[in-house]
């Protein structure tokens, strides 16, 4: 079955964009990691029933700055999730069956949001790309979560982007405690016999949603210091 999704789904769907910047890019196999739950954390009545929601604006003040990365990092111009705006995923009927809406992204589509991406030394195979989302506690836990169980209940499909194949493997990863929920994976895409690994890590603390996606080693270093900003009164 396929199911054509815009890359606005890219981010926790099919492929994100950076997961398709280098896939011409050879990168080394990821070390093997025990298995975990993609999502940790429950969100408590409490939590559920309070907290009010930022605005894009006020999410866009909070996103990382090249002075919080360090040096070498530089923006990226233009909307990262406009460099593929055709892909079509392949042979996952639990992606399939989220419904057209949810496929293009609509289990995000929070309405509050911001993002930005960078390239590390200028390259084009070390990025990172931030996202910050901002609605109700339980909105932002019950959307994540549905996207991120569709996803790694189909740990081997496939994603077509303009006349490039490519093959996918999702692997379940630790995240790390922060915020009220995580969820944490890795993207391993092959392309002519050359591989690409990207990082998703999703953080929820409040009525604020966090995703770092990328190099692995790029959003291991800079996820507390997303969170923590993405927090800052």
């Amino acid at each position: 079955m396929r199911v054509r999704v815009t890359t606005t789904a890219l981010g926790l769907v099919a492929a994100t964009a950076l997961a398709l910047y280098a896939c011409s890019a050879t990168t080394s196999e990821p070390k093997p990691t025990a298995p975990s739950s993609a999502r940790t954390g429950t969100p408590t009545d409490a939590d559920t029933a309070t907290g009010t929601p930022l605005s894009s604006a006020a999410l866009a003040a909070r996103l990382l700055s090249e002075q919080d990365l360090g040096s070498g990092y530089t923006p990226k111009p233009g909307n990262t999730s406009s460099q593929h705006n055709d892909v079509t995923v392949l042979g996952c009927p639990e992606l399939s069956d989220l419904g057209g809406d949810a496929a293009t992204g609509g289990s995000l589509d929070f309405p509050h949001r911001a993002k930005k991406a960078f390239t590390y030394a200028g390259s084009s195979t070390s990025e990172v790309a931030e996202e910050l989302y901002s609605d109700t506690p339980g909105k932002l836990s019950a959307g994540t979560d549905r996207i991120f169980d569709a996803m790694v209940s189909c740990p081997n499909y496939q994603i077509l982007a303009g006349s490039t194949l490519s093959d996918m493997h999702v692997q379940e990863t630790p995240a790390p405690r922060l915020g009220d929920e995580q969820w944490s994976q890795l993207l391993t895409y092959s392309t002519g016999g050359n591989r690409t690994v990207v990082k998703q890590t999703a953080i929820r603390a409040g009525t604020i949603l966090v995703i770092l996606s990328g190099s692995p080693a790029l959003v291991d270093a800079h996820l507390s210091s997303a969170v923590r900003t993405a927090l800052a009164r």
